[in-house]
C-alpha cells in the first residue's frame, strides 16, 4: 500500500473552520473518528489514508492517525478499525428500491434452478400460504424453458384453485396459471398491446399459453393488485435495511411504476418512520409510446415536487427495448431460430431525439435502458442530436445495461460523454441466453474493459429485484468479484463469459460503485470519495478488496455502514 500522505495546511484549515463557529461544542471535539484504517479514499490527491473524522454529517478530516486523534473530545466515538478497509459508502446506480420493495417478501425463485425446482417452490409456497388469495413471486429465467416459454399448465398441475403470477428475473415477463388468465380475462381474442414487444405468447391455435411479455406482465400484476401500499412500505424498508448491510448508502431508482402521489406517500411514510437510511435519487419513468409526448414535462414536475429529506426524483428514465432472454432487446440481426424477430424499440428514433433534446433544454439528466446493439446505437444517435442542439446543457446521459455493443459504438460513448451503466453479476457465463444470439453477438457481451479503455465512466448497480440473485444481488462486493472474473462467484473453473479481456480491475469496479457512481447521480461534489467537506457516507469491510484472492472477494463482509455521519449498520466491529 502506498505510504499515507500528511495533510496539507489547507486541509487542516478546513478542519479548523468546520469546528469553528461551534464554541460551545468545541470541547466535544468531532463526533466520531475511524482510525487504524486502510482507507482507500478515491481522492487522487491522497489515495490512501489511516483515519477519517466526522462532524455532523460531513467528513472533516482525512489523513494519519495522529491528526484524527488530535480532534478527539469528550463526546467523540472512536472506531479502531485494526487495519480493516475503509471506503466511501457504495452507490447502487440502477435499482428499483420501491417497486422492488413490493417483491422483497414475495416468493423468490432460484433464477438458475430447473423448471422442476420452480414448480416445487411454487407448490411449497402455496401450501405454506394457504390464506393468500394470490400466489405472487419472481425470479424464473425465461430462456430455461426454450423458445416456447413457460405455460399455465405447468403451474396448474400444482396450484389450480387460485391465481398464480410469477415475474421473471428481469421483470420483463410473467408466468401465469389458468386461474390468473381467467381472472385477468385474457383469452384468444385479447389483443396484444404492442405485437412483437408487449404481447401474450400463444399456441398454434392463438390461445394464450400463460407467458406474458413486457407491459402485459406489469398490467397483469397491477390488475391482480399484487402489491399494496402497506406491502411496499414494509418491503422497501426491508430493502433499505438490506442495502445498509451491504454497505450501500445511496441508490438511483431507475423508474418507479405508479403515479407520483402513491410513490411520495410510500417514501414519506418510510422517512417519517426513520427508515430512510439510504439516499435515493430517482427518475420519472417513460416506458410506453404514449409517454413520449409528456415525458420531459412530467419529469420536470417531479423534479420540483418529488423530494424529501433523503430522496429526490429529478431525472428521466427511458425504457427503449426489452431483454435478450425475452427476445425483445433490439438487435441488428434476427434472433436465432426466430426469423423476422430482431426485437423492437419502445420509441422511434425521432421520439428519442425529441425527448432527450427536450430534457437537455431543461437540464434534466437522462437514463436510457438499452440492452440490444440497435437500441444502444439509436440511444447514442439521440444523445448526439441533443448534444448538437444544446451544447451548453448541463444534462448528463447514461445508457444502462448495454448487453450487446457494436464495435463502432464503443468510442461514441467517450465522444458524447455518455456514462455506461450495467450489472456486473450478469457478466458471468450466459449459458441460457447463448442459443438465442449469434456467436458474434455473444462475443460482444458486456464490453466493460473496452469502454473503460476509451475513457468512458463506468457505473454499476444491482438492478434489484431484476438482478437474478434475489436480495444477494444488492451486494456490491459480490458484483465486484464477478466484474473482475466474469465467472460464477467462487468458481475458478467456471466458464468465463467472452471475452476474458473484458475483465475489469478492482480499482475500476470500486470507482464504479463510488466516485463515478456519484458523478452519474450528479453529486460528485458531495459523495463518492473520502474527501473533507463531503457527506460522511462510509463503509468498513473486514478484508481489503485489493489483497484477497479474486475468487474469495464475495466472502468479504461489511462490518459497518455510516450514512450522513450516522451508523446505520454494524456487525461486530
Amino acid at each position: 500500500m502506498p505510504s499515507v500522505k500528511k495533510l496539507m495546511p489547507a486541509t487542516w484549515m478546513l478542519v479548523l473552520l468546520s469546528l469553528a463557529g461551534c464554541a460551545d461544542d468545541t470541547a466535544m471535539g468531532v463526533d466520531s473518528i475511524l482510525f487504524n484504517a486502510r482507507a482507500y479514499t478515491l481522492d487522487a490527491a491522497a489515495p490512501w489514508a489511516e483515519a477519517v473524522a466526522v462532524k455532523d454529517d460531513k467528513i472533516v478530516y482525512v489523513g494519519d492517525n495522529a491528526g484524527a486523534l488530535a480532534l478527539v473530545g469528550s463526546g467523540t466515538e472512536k472506531h479502531d478499525l485494526q487495519g480493516r478497509m475503509l471506503l466511501p459508502g457504495f452507490i447502487d446506480t440502477h435499482m428499483h428500491p420501491v417497486s422492488g420493495g413490493g417483491y422483497a417478501r414475495a416468493l423468490s425463485l432460484d433464477t438458475f434452478g430447473t423448471i422442476e425446482d420452480w414448480i416445487e417452490s411454487i407448490e411449497d409456497y402455496a401450501v405454506a400460504n394457504s390464506d393468500k388469495p394470490l400466489i405472487f413471486g419472481y425470479g424464473f429465467l425465461g430462456t430455461t424453458f426454450g423458445a416456447g416459454g413457460p405455460t399455465a399448465s405447468m403451474i396448474d398441475a400444482v396450484v389450480s384453485d387460485r391465481p398464480v403470477l410469477i415475474m421473471d428475473e428481469g421483470f420483463h415477463g410473467a408466468w401465469a396459471n389458468s386461474a390468473a388468465l381467467k381472472a385477468l380475462n385474457i383469452t384468444k381474442d385479447t389483443p396484444d398491446p404492442a405485437p412483437g414487444f408487449s404481447y401474450y405468447k400463444r399456441d398454434e391455435q392463438g390461445k394464450p399459453t400463460g407467458y406474458l411479455l413486457e407491459d402485459t406482465a406489469v398490467m397483469a400484476m397491477d390488475a391482480l393488485n399484487a402489491v399494496s401500499e402497506d406491502v411496499q412500505v414494509d418491503g422497501t424498508a426491508y430493502v433499505i435495511e438490506t442495502l445498509n448491510s451491504y454497505g450501500v448508502t445511496s441508490v438511483f431508482d431507475a423508474g418507479a411504476i405508479g403515479d407520483s402521489s402513491e410513490l411520495q406517500t410510500i417514501l414519506d411514510r418510510i422517512e417519517d418512520a426513520g427508515d430512510m437510511t439510504v439516499r435515493i435519487v430517482g427518475s420519472y419513468f417513460a416506458g410506453v409510446p404514449e409517454h413520449a409526448e409528456h415525458a420531459v414535462e412530467n419529469a420536470d414536475k417531479w423534479r420540483d415536487t418529488m423530494k424529501g429529506d433523503n430522496y429526490h426524483y429529478r431525472m428521466l428514465k427511458i425504457m427503449l427495448d426489452g431483454t435478450v432472454e425475452g427476445r425483445t432487446a433490439a438487435m441488428f440481426e434476427d434472433y436465432q431460430g426466430e426469423p423476422g424477430n430482431s426485437g423492437e424499440t419502445t420509441f422511434t428514433e425521432p421520439q428519442m431525439i425529441q425527448m432527450i433534446s427536450d430534457a437537455a433544454e431543461k437540464k434534466i439528466d437522462v437514463h436510457v435502458h438499452a440492452l440490444g446493439e440497435r437500441a444502444v446505437h439509436e440511444a447514442l444517435n439521440a444523445i448526439e442530436a441533443a448534444r448538437k442542439a444544446y451544447p451548453d446543457s448541463s444534462a448528463r446521459y447514461t445508457i444502462c445495461h448495454i448487453q450487446v455493443l457494436a464495435d463502432d459504438d464503443i468510442p461514441r460513448f467517450a465522444e458524447l460523454d455518455v456514462i455506461a451503466q450495467s450489472t456486473p453479476l450478469w457478466a458471468s457465463y450466459d449459458t441460457f441466453g447463448e442459443p438465442f444470439v449469434s456467436k458474434d453477438q455473444f462475443n460482444r457481451y458486456w464490453r466493460f474493459k473496452s469502454l473503460h479503455d476509451e475513457g468512458v465512466k463506468l457505473t454499476f448497480g444491482s438492478d434489484f429485484p431484476a438482478s437474478g440473485a434475489g436480495m444477494l444481488g444488492m451486494s456490491p462486493v459480490l458484483q465486484i468479484e464477478i466484474g473482475h472474473t466474469r465467472q460464477n462467484p467462487g468458481e475458478p473453473d467456471a466458464k468465463i463469459q467472452p471475452s476474458e479481456s473484458e475483465r475489469l480491475d478492482i480499482d475500476t469496479l470500486i470507482r464504479g460503485y463510488t466516485l463515478d457512481a456519484a458523478y452519474q447521480l450528479h453529486m460528485e461534489d458531495e459523495l463518492g470519495s473520502l474527501t473533507v467537506g463531503k457527506k460522511a457516507d462510509l463503509v468498513v469491510l473486514d478484508k481489503n478488496l485489493f489483497d484477497v484472492d479474486r475468487y474469495e472477494i464475495h466472502k468479504i463482509g461489511v462490518l459497518m455502514t455510516m450514512m450522513n455521519g450516522t451508523v446505520v449498520y454494524e456487525a461486530g466491529l
